[in-house]
């Protein structure tokens, strides 16, 4: 077992406005994700994988768009999964925003 502090954990810059944190086991991957770069115009463009998701909004407001669903607005406290596979995203309604991801198994191209 693995304790980490939130300060121990470096922070990961995907692109400008989206940086993020990764801490994993043999099996589950959590990834907290910051946005700075809101709000969006558009969504995001749509992506899948062959992982199970949950998503913890920590803080901020999104919609949250997935295949066979209608568009969910989402704030602090709200949580949404996503089965493997479908595709999916989110737009950003805050300036900011806060997620915390789950995924199983590990998504190895976020691995270095």
């Amino acid at each position: 077992m693995a304790t980490l502090k939130f300060d121990e954990v470096p922070y990961e810059v995907v692109k400008e406005g989206l940086q993020r944190k990764i801490i994993h086991t043999d099996h589950l991957m959590t990834v907290l994700i910051d946005f700075t770069n809101g709000p969006w115009d558009e969504p995001e463009p749509k992506h899948h994988h062959p992982h199970e998701q949950t998503s913890y909004i920590a803080e901020g407001e999104i919609i949250f768009f997935c295949d066979g669903e209608e568009p969910q607005k989402l704030k602090a406290g709200d949580l949404f999964a996503v089965a493997p596979n479908v595709p999916h995203t989110i737009q950003l309604l805050s300036k900011t925003a806060r997620l915390v991801d789950s995924f199983t198994p590990l998504r190895d191209d976020f691995l270095k």
